[in-house]
């Protein structure tokens, strides 16, 4: 067994192996008088071992319901209630079909204006012409499974390097069987009774159809009902002009290991360096980076857990 799954597997051996031998090594340190170094060990030991099974084990399952308001400048209008689902990567450790299943229904209960899905529902970096028939399945399965999402405005959403990389068209053609309309470089007007605005969704950066495009997606809001622009990679912010009132994007997962005084070590674009994680305001200009569900390469999350969001957007004052 390789690649994730096979290091889930080697911290299992070290969860159940690793205090067996510690306290070995302990116990003759011990029994040899070396005292400091027998408790110092032990200390290190115990730090690691729950580190370990914190971040591989627990943290990666668990799932947090985020609430931030942003107020806009550029907004008009009722407040918006917006859902955000990122980065489901469904077929790698820890989630699977019934978890996809689980947020649905924590999203539902939160009763949201409109859901985005911000891409990378796909888990793994292998097309899908490699993958077995049962994972393929999982996969689609995980998107269909959109479809009990409820919200007056219905669900949208853009795809994600992964989804590109696995298979976009099969992608898409999940979303739609699972009533999520993918925007890829598109502008749509949604009506409602607070006050009409205008969804942007931008092509994921990896897609062989074509790149995202900001400018041409902004040509398509033909009045000046407030947009609010989705996209997989908070990179294209920095070509969002202020006119947009809030720009959406995952693709980071907030790093997924945050160290104490370290930081995020490992950034996936120059702009999940600059917009790691949470909401930035640039000369009025708004950005909201979700760190999403899933993982990526290693099955760990540490101090950078798994969420679903509630943005409530509104004018400022309002």
């Amino acid at each position: 067994m390789t690649g994730p799954d096979g290091v889930l597997v080697l911290v299992w051996i070290g969860v159940i192996l690793g205090p067996i031998v510690c306290l070995l090594l302990i116990r003759r340190l011990l029994r040899s008088r070396r005292i400091f170094l027998g408790w110092s060990l032990a200390a290190v030991a115990a730090l690691g071992w729950a580190c370990g099974v914190w971040g591989f084990l627990i943290e990666p399952a668990t799932l947090t319901v985020r609430h931030v308001t942003v107020e806009s400048p550029a907004w008009r209008g009722e407040p918006l209630r917006i859902g955000i689902i990122s980065d489901t990567h469904v077929a790698a450790p820890h989630t699977d079909v019934k978890r996809i299943h689980r947020l649905v229904e924590r999203m539902n209960a939160e009763h949201p204006d409109v859901v985005f899905l911000l891409g990378d529902y796909v888990g793994g970096h292998e097309p899908a012409a490699t993958r077995p028939l049962a994972e393929r399945s999982e996969i689609l399965h995980g998107v269909e499974a959109f479809r009990d999402l409820r919200s007056p405005l219905g669900s949208w959403g853009v795809l994600g390097n992964h989804d590109s990389w696995y298979d976009d068209a099969a992608v898409a053609d999940a979303m739609a069987r699972g009533r999520v309309r993918l925007l890829e470089n598109d502008a749509v007007r949604v009506e409602r009774p607070g006050g009409a605005f205008w969804i942007g969704g931008l092509a994921d950066m990896y897609s062989s159809r074509e790149p995202p495009l900001v400018g041409g997606t902004l040509r398509q809001v033909t009045d000046g009902a407030p947009t609010v622009l989705i996209t997989h990679w908070p990179d294209p912010f920095a070509d969002t002009p202020s006119s947009v009132a809030l720009t959406l994007a995952g693709h980071t997962h907030c790093g997924q290991v945050n160290l104490p005084v370290f930081g995020r070590l490992v950034h996936a674009s120059p702009g999940s360096e600059r917009w790691p994680c949470g909401l930035y305001d640039e000369g009025g200009r708004k950005l909201f980076v979700t760190g999403g569900v899933g993982v990526s390469i290693l099955p760990v999350r540490f101090r950078a857990p798994p969420e679903i969001v509630i943005v409530t957007l509104r004018a400022p004052g309002g």
